[in-house]
């Protein structure tokens, strides 16, 4: 078997919602939309978004990670769009520089580039 891609499935509540705050707030594109069932994508990176009546799962809860490059400006162009920001841009110990958004059902999506070996944090 070879594996093409994925897609991570979030549960929301209101479908039209979700969609406005994927595509309109943090810039995906929507690749379609069936009944209480839609997809967005970002490069690489592909959602599914769920009415969670349709699988009986709760809403909310999900989480995924987003490798891309200039978190910080894309953390101040997502802010100004109105998202959510649960932790601002930050270099972590493992290599990282992350910033954390939820969208409006509590779903969390971290953004983060890779830190250059010069800005890396010493680990414990």
């Amino acid at each position: 078997m070879k594996v093409s891609s994925s897609a991570t499935v979030f549960q929301v509540k209101d479908l039209s919602a979700a969609l406005h705050f994927y595509c309109e707030v943090l810039g995906f594109e929507k690749d379609f939309e069936y009944g209480p069932y839609a997809g967005v994508h970002w490069g690489e990176c592909y959602l599914h978004l769920c009415v969670h009546t349709t699988w009986n799962r709760p809403v909310g809860g999900g989480a995924i990670s987003v490798f891309a490059d200039e978190v910080d400006e894309y953390c101040t162009l997502t802010r100004g769009r109105g998202a959510k920001i649960e932790l601002e841009p930050t270099n972590e110990p493992y290599g990282m520089r992350d910033f954390v958004v939820s969208d409006p059902d509590g779903n969390i999506l971290t953004f983060g580039c890779a830190l250059a070996e010069d800005v890396r944090l010493p680990t414990a």
